[in-house]
């Protein structure tokens, strides 16, 4: 069965920096848009950052310029460098990946069990 594992979650103080990834396994025939999402407290899901297999990416307005999402297609990874972390970024994290697992399946989106990021001084 597919599944996406994330890893790198912790706490750490104001201003610190985290390296999150997420690998899908399993069998896959092909991975597409792969993604992070987070959920604070009380809050709803929310999105952080999307890339593509090409490699185009979206940002949430509110890790705009302090997060940076990346890929490895070979590896079927993708990972979110966080930096400048505030209080406001502590969530539990989920990865996300749409992918086939034949090629006759149709696209779907998988989901991880989710990394806890905790930003306190």
């Amino acid at each position: 069965q597919v599944q996406l594992v994330e890893s790198g979650g912790g706490s750490v103080q104001p201003g610190e920096s985290l390296r999150l990834s997420c690998a899908a396994s399993g069998p896959i025939f092909t991975v597409y848009d792969m993604g992070w999402h987070r959920q604070a407290p009380g809050k709803e899901r929310e999105l952080v950052a999307t890339i593509t297999r090409n490699g185009n990416t979206v940002y949430a307005d509110s890790v705009k310029g302090r997060f940076t999402i990346s890929r490895d297609n070979a590896k079927s990874t993708v990972y979110l460098e966080m930096g400048s972390l505030k209080a406001d970024d502590t969530a539990v994290y989920y990865c996300a990946g749409a992918l086939r697992r034949t090629v006759v399946e149709n696209r779907r989106t998988y989901w991880g069990q989710g990394t806890q990021v905790t930003v306190s001084s």
